[in-house]
């Protein structure tokens, strides 16, 4: 009698184990955001006007829509005519395609953006826009937002001679430099694998520092930690970037990033 109670214990034990297993490796991921960068080029004049289009049409329609991680920044040190970049965070790939359908037949936005869009020509805002869609990482797959203080972030595009040292590239960051980066102050706001954009292929990240000084004492942790310089000596990962480009960037009072 006693054995079978024995036995039957340990078949629900068994079968517990079992199920938490089974529900661990069932457990759905977050979704991976999708970021699109957009980098206006300015006219003389046109700062403004971008900005109300901004502050009282997409961003307020894009809030209503689900989009709340969105972030306008301005260069530092850049006089006018300058460049404005706008950061949309996406909760997922379905949700962006979605959105820009949506915005289309918005009523409220396109009301609140007539202006904006009936700007004749002589009058023009910008030159151009440049744009590009990225997917965030497995590492880090949703945006960390930093806290509302003053700040500087740095924006920084990783481009590799081809689609493997970028893919190798993304290996490196997830399996090891992104809990590097944690570790040295190297405070991260997303990374994002270029999907579509001007420059493939490549990757952008963005970092944020209470100002230069601490950037670039966090940089020099960094250089020298250990765990860097182990892994950047490994085969695998080398000649995966061949050019960096960095920006430094300040946001708008209104940015939610």
């Amino acid at each position: 009698m006693k054995r079978r109670k024995f036995i039957a214990a340990s078949t629900v034990l068994g079968l517990s184990g079992v199920s938490s297993v089974v529900a661990a490796k069932s457990a759905p991921k977050a979704d991976k955001e999708v970021y699109e960068l957009r980098s206006y080029e300015l006219k003389m004049g046109g700062m403004g006007r971008l900005e109300a289009y901004l502050q009282n049409a997409l961003i307020p329609a894009m809030n209503r829509m689900g989009v709340t991680k969105i972030g306008v920044f301005k260069e530092v040190g850049k006089d006018e005519p300058a460049k404005l970049h706008l950061l949309l965070g996406y909760p997922s790939q379905g949700n962006y395609f979605q959105i820009k359908t949506q915005l289309k037949t918005d009523v409220e936005f396109n009301k609140a953006a007539e202006a904006y869009h009936q700007t004749p020509v002589d009058k023009a805002i910008y030159d151009r826009v440049s744009s590009s869609l990225m997917l965030a990482f497995d590492g880090m797959p949703q945006l960390m937002a930093p806290a509302k203080e003053p700040r500087i972030m740095e924006l920084r595009t990783y481009e590799g001679y081809s689609e493997d040292a970028v893919r190798r590239k993304i290996k490196m960051f997830n399996d090891s430099e992104i809990s590097i980066f944690n570790k040295t102050g190297l405070n991260i706001v997303f990374f994002g694998e270029v999907l579509i954009g001007p420059r493939t292929p490549c990757l952008t990240y963005m970092l944020t520092f209470k100002n230069m000084e601490e950037r670039n004492a966090n940089w020099a942790k960094f250089s020298a930690d250990p765990d860097w310089k182990q892994v950047s000596q490994a085969a695998e990962y080398a000649n995966t970037v061949s050019r960096i480009e960095r920006i430094f960037l300040e946001p708008t009072a209104y940015s939610y990033i």
